[in-house]
């Protein structure tokens, strides 16, 4: 039943992430700036051919076979060898593929990803819903397991 309620969280996720790609497609032009929070956030349409910062261009097939890779081990730790993850690392796991797979989407379907995030008070690549879980979803998967998740880290006495 948990592993449903995760499966469905990263769903949302996803249905999430690709309305917001059909929304930007539809009526923002590639490359046109429309200021959401003028001096904060902007939406613009850009079309991400690479992972972060455009890093791996043209490599669709790296980023297939990771998240492949990614899947069964997901798979096979929950249902066969499972690890001392709390609930909220769980939730955080959910959030990492839901936004991977919203990425993965597009780039099957497009050879690309749709980014349309811009932050007008620094310089920062622009991003969108998905990278938005991806990252959020590693820094608090990261700051529970160092600082709260002491389970995780004891060894196994044989």
């Amino acid at each position: 039943m948990q592993f449903l309620l995760f499966a469905l969280f990263a769903a949302g996720i996803v249905a999430a992430d690709q309305i917001t790609k059909f929304l930007t497609v539809a009526n923002i032009g590639l490359h046109v700036d429309k200021p959401f929070i003028p001096g904060f956030l902007s939406l613009t349409y850009e079309q991400n051919r690479g992972a972060a910062f455009s890093s791996f261009e043209g490599m669709q097939w790296l980023f297939a076979l990771i998240f492949g890779v990614f899947t069964v081990l997901i798979l096979w730790e929950y249902f066969k060898k499972p690890m001392p993850f709390s609930k909220f690392e769980r939730w955080c796991i959910a959030a990492i593929y839901g936004g991977g797979l919203g990425n993965m989407i597009d780039r099957v379907r497009m050879g690309y990803v749709v980014d349309m995030i811009q932050t007008d008070f620094m310089d920062f690549p622009v991003f969108n819903v998905a990278d938005c879980f991806i990252t959020c979803g590693c820094f608090a998967m990261m700051v529970s397991l160092f600082f709260f998740n002491k389970e995780f880290w004891k060894e196994e006495k044989k």
